[in-house]
């Protein structure tokens, strides 16, 4: 089953492949998801459906020759924009985004952590606060709170290893609030990989790339059966997902322990959160840039539902003082 015409139709190309750098971008930082992004900017579920358009159904008439059947029951307005801009993104950004986990990582995760805030009070006007909601949210949070504080393992890079860290991170990716990024970093994988882009090392490439494909494929009908008959509990774990999330993405951190990576450099695999430095001048820098994603997240949330609390609040506190200070005639 993929994606009615009428639902892809929805969604500008335009929408599509700024929507895609966005998760994009997030997948390259260990502790943000792109899942998140997907699920915050509105085209979650449509993912979810337009994945599963890859089927056995697709094989059976690629196998019969029908090739036009075929590509006409998969939605490509959908897919191609969107794919295009992770594309895009991945590639572009890969060695910005090493520059700035290296050179200045407390406002990078500074300004994903206001987004994420920002995204999970938006999330959370839409659930319908039930008792197996709240505890839907609570394992959510403890599962991914548990996730984020392992220590990266030492395992090898041969092909196999990678076709099956590409299929465990994109099963995290697709979720929001599970970074697929940290799980490469877990299995030991994420700087490899990183590189492997940066450099276009398609021999390591193609292995994750292919494992990506399978896990994804898989995994997306779960969690698109989940959605569907579950849909409020299921968004509450995800809420939670991203709840959780936060003790990776708080931007201060002591290292508690480091490892040589494969150029002998000292790399960080146990952190610590910790408080900032309330007088430093980073602090504040970061707090604003905090701030600004917060605001970010929140405008286009209300843009794109018309429902963002933060948003109606500022609206309506700004017309109830402008009818105060309107001035009576008659």
């Amino acid at each position: 089953m993929h994606i009615p015409d009428t639902a892809t139709r929805s969604f500008s190309a335009i929408r599509l492949f700024l929507t895609g750098i966005a998760m994009g971008i997030a997948d390259l930082i260990p502790g943000v998801s792109g899942g998140t992004m997907a699920f915050i900017l509105g085209i979650y579920e449509h993912l979810l459906s337009a994945i599963k358009s890859f089927n056995v159904q697709v094989l059976r008439l690629l196998g019969q020759g029908r090739w036009r059947a075929a590509l006409t029951s998969i939605p490509w307005g959908f897919l191609i924009p969107l794919g295009f801009g992770i594309g895009a993104a991945v590639i572009s950004m890969a060695r910005v985004m090493r520059y700035l986990l290296e050179n200045h990582p407390v406002y990078l995760f500074a300004f994903f952590f206001g987004l994420i805030v920002a995204s999970i009070i938006a999330v959370g006007v839409a659930v319908r606060w039930t008792p197996g909601a709240v505890v839907a949210l609570a394992g959510g949070t403890v599962a991914a709170y548990v996730i984020v504080g392992l220590v990266p393992l030492t395992m090898p890079h041969d092909p196999v290893t990678l076709f099956f860290s590409g299929a465990v991170a994109i099963m995290a990716m697709i979720l929001p609030g599970i970074s697929g990024s940290f799980i490469l970093l877990i299995l030991g994988q994420y700087a490899y990989v990183l590189d492997a882009v940066a450099d276009l090392n398609l021999l390591a490439i193609i292995p994750v790339a292919l494992g990506a494909v399978v896990g994804l494929v898989g995994f997306v009908r779960l969690l698109s059966w989940l959605l569907r008959h579950y849909h409020n509990v299921m968004v509450a774990v995800l809420m939670g997902f991203m709840v959780g999330s936060l003790r990776k993405i708080w931007p201060w951190k002591e290292v508690v322990e480091t490892m040589l990576d494969r150029h002998g450099e000292p790399m960080p695999i146990r952190e610590r959160n910790i408080l900032p430095d309330f007088a430093a001048t980073e602090f504040w820098a970061a707090l604003a840039i905090a701030v600004a994603g917060f605001i970010l997240l929140s405008v286009i949330d209300h843009l794109q539902t018309g429902a963002n609390p933060l948003v109606r609040l500022f609206v309506r506190v700004r017309q109830r003082r402008q009818e105060q200070d309107w001035p009576v005639t008659g």
